[in-house]
């Protein structure tokens, strides 16, 4: 059997074994159903048992996934509930997180793998945060929209970074290919905020149900041409993707209720449902175990790491605290500021490919992102007081177990 044919066979039993093993030890402790589809890729991939080899094909489907991950957290944003103080104090916070980062990837790593280094410590797992602030009510709360601001600040400007600093231009042009996107992108929301839906919305509500599914296809029709766009400039196509989600918001906020309600279901169905599992899946059947064991200095680095994403990006995510916040809440921003994965893989596969990074430590950062995203919102749902409301047996691909 080929490698792509026993990949076919085999990521999609990884892909339903994982919320089966997350259920079952659900029991005891709420673990985020990524970070076993991690798991479950490195068990399998050439690391270990080597079942799964990496493909092209589904190294292409791989990225739809991650696309798609950003595609649903730009989706997810509220931004008349984070503007003012929450975005302008996230803002100020993930400055001060990316100056940090930079200056302990210096001390760390000497020379341009610095910058590699720090953009990955800045960040945070927005589309990872999401499911579980909304599975645990607290979205539509001071504390989730706090969360919110810091996570949509520690995405998409970590993207705006490595489009600057990690591109193949000289940041002077890069700044102006990046003004270029910025603009197409502003027309793209401003016509989605002043365009009359009625005629689009009356459409996607008569194929709802239907072979059409137009709602599902003007998704990938949006998410598709700001990616290209944003692959056309030569910037990172999170970029678009991110930017993809936020005009399909504005576009579906006008609609019905029922309607809104109904694509967003069929759109976390195929986000959720196959293109996000099968980007962490792939992510741990690529991750390079022997080059993290093969040097205990590098292993060190594991942990080193995930603590300085709890010091570089946790305390500066506490200045995005609602006023009044208990210090427990207080701890809790930190951590769940903390939290982070999608960015480090990205980034670390640039600083990989262009050489800017050694293999080991790409390795260590994105191991420590798995250790942030198993432990940080674990502990900082804990310490907040989670009121998760169990309502159906409904699964969630990014969420814990309810």
């Amino acid at each position: 059997m080929s490698v792509v044919h026993s990949g076919f066979f085999l990521l999609p039993i990884l892909a339903v074994l994982a919320p089966l093993v997350a259920r079952g030890l659900g029991r005891w402790v709420r673990i985020p159903i990524v970070v076993f589809e991690l798991l479950l890729g490195i068990l399998a991939g050439p690391s270990l048992l080597g079942w799964v080899e990496p493909s092209d094909l589904f190294a292409e489907l791989a990225d739809f996934g991650l696309a798609m991950l950003f595609f649903m957290a730009g989706a997810e944003i509220r931004f008349g509930a984070i503007a003012g103080r929450p975005a302008r104090r996230a803002s100020l916070g993930w400055l001060i997180s990316l100056v940090a980062g930079v200056v302990a990837g210096f001390i760390l790593a000497p020379g341009p793998g610095a910058v590699v280094i720090g953009v990955a410590l800045c960040s945070t797992a927005l589309g990872t945060l999401m499911p579980i602030l909304r599975d645990a009510k607290e979205l539509d709360t001071p504390f989730g929209q706090a969360i919110t601001a810091i996570g949509a600040v520690g995405e998409f400007g970590p993207l705006v970074a490595i489009s600057l600093f990690l591109g193949t231009r000289e940041v002077g042009v890069a700044t102006l290919v990046l003004v270029g996107f910025v603009l197409v992108a502003a027309l793209a929301i401003w016509l989605a905020v002043r365009a009359d839906h009625g005629s689009l919305h009356r459409f996607v509500n008569a194929t709802l149900h239907t072979s059409g599914q137009f709602a599902v296809r003007l998704v990938f029709l949006i998410l598709g041409g700001l990616v290209a766009v944003s692959l056309w400039l030569d910037l990172d196509m999170l970029l678009g993707a991110f930017t993809a989600g936020i005009v399909w918001q504005l576009i579906m906020r006008s609609a019905k209720e029922a309607d809104r309600d109904a694509v967003e279901s069929k759109v976390e169905a195929v986000a959720f449902g196959f293109f996000v599992p099968l980007f962490f899946l792939y992510t741990g059947v690529t991750f390079n175990l022997s080059a993290l064991v093969a040097d205990w200095r590098i292993l060190v680095l594991l942990p080193i790491f995930a603590i300085l994403l709890l010091v570089i990006r946790g305390l500066p995510s506490r200045l995005a605290a609602p006023v009044g916040s208990t210090r427990r809440d207080r701890w809790a921003l930190t951590l769940l500021g903390a939290t982070g994965l999608p960015i480090i893989v990205a980034v670390t596969t640039i600083g990989t490919e262009e050489q800017l990074i050694s293999p080991g430590i790409a390795s260590a950062l994105v191991g420590a992102g798995m250790l942030s995203v198993l432990l940080y919102p674990l502990i900082g749902m804990t310490l907040h007081g989670d009121r998760q409301v169990v309502t159906s047996p409904a699964y969630d691909p990014l969420s814990s177990p309810r």
